[in-house]
């Protein structure tokens, strides 16, 4: 009897128990040739499931960083080495910066607790912003309302903040974030921007004045299973978490399976990869949940997808390099946007179509609203470059927010200024 009870509590244990990186490197690889980019892409191909690439091997202007399981590390060093492709420890033990970011979250949720109080320059969970959410209601009901458009895969609610001063249908921007879950200073910047939205209406006259003619709906955490997973057991988990037939594998890449030049390059229809596109076009009930209310909304004017990291402001294509209709105006638009940005501390910014500026990406969200005629779609990479990559610390969340805002205003008031 008591053996039957320990065994059971050591499976429950060992079912509870979260994905640790101890020893796990994040290395940050600088190819100087055209045969050392598909040398990387080979590696990245055999070895898909196994090692984690935060930025893909695309060209030698742009880095490359992969996290390193301990147990793969020599077997990565020895095949760079043998190619003479150069490379750089940026994260030397990513299990202590987890552990940092655990500890400061616990100590804030217990501040927050005896204060009552929210602490916009924290990282939250999912339960923590839902409630949120029904504060900020509660305060600005005139402003702000809470909608549920749809469930997840694992029949969380899915709500939307709609800021509207009236009307019905109205001419609107779409905002989400937090699409990838292991990105989490994107929904953290979200939950600042909506909190600023409902603070500075009737302050600020150019905020008050694009209230009072459009909509603005924020979908804050768009992959709301990932992102409660990468609080309970995988840090570094970034896909959905349905199931997938006859793989071990769980999980669709959100950002893959828009009806965009579905399962085209730069997607992969392996189930264990990071970058998976699903079965079909839409098959994430995520993702239909998102195209369900755009369509039958009909009147969306701009359409905003916030992501971590690289400090990029991409406009469509990522299925294809050809230049959309648009081009000059959208790369016009993001290049103001990006200037109001770095005016605030310095932060620099790359502008320009995702395939031209990071890599060929299909079944995209911002191609997928582009196709069905919101023209000014844009997606940005918050920060930073690759020093913390998706791990950053707390302290830069409020900084991140606060630029940001500058050039999302921008572009909202560009969107206002120009009806189509």
């Amino acid at each position: 009897m008591m053996r039957g009870l320990w065994l059971l509590l050591v499976l429950v244990a060992a079912a509870t128990a979260e994905r640790v990186f101890i020893g796990d490197q994040v290395i940050r690889v600088n190819a100087e040739t055209e045969e050392q980019i598909q040398l990387l892409q080979a590696l990245e191909m055999q070895e898909e499931g196994e090692l984690d690439f935060w930025l893909h091997p695309v060209s030698t202007e742009l880095p490359v960083d992969i996290r390193v399981p301990r147990s793969s590390f020599s077997f990565v060093t020895e095949y760079l080495n043998a190619h003479n492709i150069p490379y750089s420890v940026l994260i030397n033990n990513l299990q202590e910066l987890l552990d940092e970011e655990k500890a400061e979250m616990m100590q804030n949720e217990m501040k927050e607790r005896s204060s009552r109080s929210f602490n916009f320059g924290a990282y939250h969970r999912l339960e923590t912003i839902y409630s949120w959410m029904d504060t900020l209601v509660a305060q600005y009901p005139n402003l702000v309302s809470k909608q549920e458009i749809g469930r997840s895969y694992e029949n969380r609610p899915m709500y939307v903040l709609k800021f509207s001063t009236g009307g019905n249908k109205r001419p609107a921007i779409w905002i989400d974030t937090g699409i990838h879950s292991r990105e989490w200073v994107s929904p953290a910047t979200g939950l600042w921007t909506a909190n600023k939205i409902a603070t500075d209406y009737g302050k600020d006259t150019s905020l008050t004045s694009l209230l009072n003619t459009m909509d603005i709906y924020m979908l804050l955490l768009t992959n709301p299973d990932g992102y409660a997973y990468t609080h309970s057991k995988d840090r570094m988990w970034r896909k959905t978490r349905s199931e997938n037939p006859g793989s071990r594998c769980r999980g669709v890449d959100p950002n893959r399976n828009w009806d965009a030049g579905f399962a085209g390059p730069g997607a992969s229809k392996n189930p264990c990869s990071d970058s998976y596109h699903g079965p079909s076009a839409h098959s994430e009930i995520e993702v239909k949940n998102v195209v369900n209310l755009i369509k039958s909304h009909g009147n969306f004017k701009s359409f905003i997808s916030i992501h971590a990291y690289s400090q990029l402001l991409m406009y469509p294509y990522g299925y294809s390099c050809k230049n959309v209709a648009h081009q000059p105006e959208l790369d016009s638009v993001g290049r103001a946007a990006v200037q109001k940005l770095t005016s605030l501390y310095g932060t620099q910014y790359k502008v320009g179509s995702i395939c031209k500026i990071i890599y060929q990406a299909s079944g995209g969200s911002i191609d997928w609203s582009y196709d069905v005629g919101i023209k000014y779609s844009f997606a940005f990479e918050l920060r930073d470059t690759g020093r913390y990559g998706f791990i950053l610390p707390a302290n830069q969340i409020l900084p991140t927010a606060t630029e940001t805002w500058l050039a999302l205003k921008h572009i909202m008031e560009y969107v206002r200024d120009h009806p189509y």
